[in-house]
């Protein structure tokens, strides 16, 4: 066999990289000995690193740097009729398809791989089974299957037949449970094609956490999910339920096979490889390393300035004035709820650009578990490129993959008729990172990094009331009314007023109810 592809890269995978410093833990000095330093020391991040380029240069060929970065001008050039524009960034950049689940198996979230079938979705979930350390005999025995005969009990577990004919109650019966549910890493396979009631059970096993088979508990440890599809619009042998597509925390695309590197699949079927044989042992994360790198990730701190852009962007899309009476109900989620199109009524809305309207685009708005993945995926994509913190660059990338399926796009909205969106009615991930990059430029044309009232009040209040007086808190209450009777006589209603407008009303309640305590006490 050929030992380049046991090669592992050199340490400084990104040189420059900052690579966090480990809080001092009890729980470290029963994982081992002391280290006493050297070569063999290597940070979480850089050995994630690590993995990812083993596998982009070894394991999966994906020659597709599409989550790009900027470490200076980069150059680009416009190809054919169309002038595609082809960039090539100055920083160092990735292939969505390795990084993305590699992210997933750092941070135990739920990745959905979709792609026509042999290009390699199956072969990118199994390696992060190896990743994890399991045998790689074990990683294929564990992975499900998809079909439309599997039940709940071939997926979960069996009860003892001894028992069912023995039992008088239900909690006399033992359950043989599926070892895979107790893997770190799990994957199924061609999930679209599992019937509807099996389904439900792995929605419960997906997002609590626990399964359940004859009134018997299995509680499943916290893991990373793969779930793989050759079509993500509903061509599967059923329809995926509504509750399981919103559990899935990201969605990666595998794109087509590049021909030029035809000479490595020849040497692969020359040599009998399978990149899943050969993992090294240096890139394998043990149970307490995924443990603290995930621990690691979650304390990389999110900058206000880039969080307050994902707020703005974020408020853009679920306004729906027609929908609603009260001005809290004025939401895309009141038309669903009720059964009643979107399209419909989105279409006698008046008064606003709908072309500038970046929530004309979409039929929903965002969720909490949405916007707690893209968190959760925007710090561990600073992790990996050893960054302090959080940047909007980041941010900017991770979000058309969390949201892919989270934000669906209006068909109808003129927006898509203009010539150069015309090919984001197919290609979902440059609409969702226009849309921000869109928002964006709002947001510095609205100065709100400088100019932004509703902030300055939400941080007045975040420092208490402590002393607050009657007259201290007439003042506030007499800002926020003279705010939204500014924002009556000059602005339009777009998703970010409306947002502010009812974080403005919470501040106005919040007062009030003071007010009426400090005049009770006195």
């Amino acid at each position: 066999m050929n030992q380049t592809y046991r090669h592992v890269s050199a340490s400084p995978t990104l040189p420059g990289s900052a690579p966090p410093h480990d809080e001092f833990d009890v729980a470290a000095l029963y994982e081992g000995p002391l280290s006493l330093g050297g070569a063999a020391d290597v940070s979480l991040d850089e050995k994630l690193r690590k993995a990812y380029f083993w596998i982009v240069n070894h394991a999966i060929i994906s020659p597709h740097y599409d989550l790009e970065f900027e470490d200076g001008p980069s150059a680009a050039f416009q190809l054919g009729d169309s002038k595609a524009r082809l960039r090539l960034p100055s920083g160092q950049s990735y292939s969505s398809f390795v990084l993305i689940p590699l992210l997933t198996f750092a941070t135990r979230r739920r990745c959905l791989l979709v792609g026509g079938p042999g290009r390699g979705k199956t072969a990118s979930a199994i390696l992060m089974g190896v990743l994890a350390g399991y045998p790689l005999r074990e990683v294929r025995r564990a992975m499900q299957h998809g079909h439309p005969q599997l039940t709940i009990s071939d997926m979960l577990g069996t009860p003892l037949p001894g028992d069912l004919i023995k039992a008088e109650r239900l909690a006399d019966i033992d359950v043989a449970w599926r070892t895979w549910l107790g893997m770190r890493v799990k994957i199924v396979d061609e999930y679209n094609r599992i019937p509807t009631r099996t389904q439900s059970a792995l929605l419960t096993l997906m997002s609590d956490g626990y399964a359940e088979v004859f009134d018997q508990i299995y509680e499943s440890a916290d893991s990373a999910w793969y779930l793989t599809a050759n079509d993500d619009g509903g061509g599967g042998t059923y329809q995926v339920i509504e509750a399981l597509k919103d559990r899935i925390d990201v969605v990666v695309h595998a794109l087509a096979f590049n021909s030029r590197f035809l000479g490595e699949l020849q040497e692969r079927v020359e040599q009998r490889l399978r990149p899943e044989e050969v993992v090294p042992p240096e890139i394998v994360f043990t149970e307490a390393e995924h443990d603290r790198m995930h621990t690691e990730i979650l304390r990389v701190p999110l900058p206000r300035e880039v969080r307050r852009r994902l707020e703005f962007f974020s408020a853009q899309f679920e306004l729906l004035e027609p929908a609603g009476e009260q001005f809290e109900y004025r939401t895309k989620d009141t038309a669903k709820l009720a059964g009643v199109d979107v399209h419909l009524l989105s279409a006698g809305e008046t008064g606003r650009d709908r072309l500038a309207d970046l929530g004309a685009q979409t039929l929903t708005g965002l969720s909490v578990r949405s916007l707690q993945s893209v968190l959760t995926y925007a710090k561990a994509l600073a992790y990996f490129r050893g960054r302090a913190e959080v940047g909007l660059d980041d941010l900017a990338s991770v979000l058309p993959f969390v949201l892919h399926d989270k934000l669906a796009p209006n068909d109808q909205s003129p927006a898509f008729d203009e010539p150069n969106q015309r090919p984001y009615r197919t290609d979902r991930v440059s609409w969702i990172r226009s849309l921000f990059e869109r928002s964006c430029a709002e947001y510095d044309r609205l100065d709100l990094d400088v100019h932004d009232p509703v902030g300055e009040l939400l941080d007045e209040f975040e420092l208490g009331l402590d002393d607050v007086g009657e007259s201290e808190v007439e003042r506030r209450l007499g800002r926020i009314e003279s705010l939204l009777a500014e924002w009556g006589r000059d602005r339009k209603l777009y998703g970010h007023v409306y947002d502010d407008a009812l974080a403005l009303k919470y501040l106005h309640q919040r007062y009030v109810n003071y007010r009426a305590w400090l005049r009770w006490k006195n």
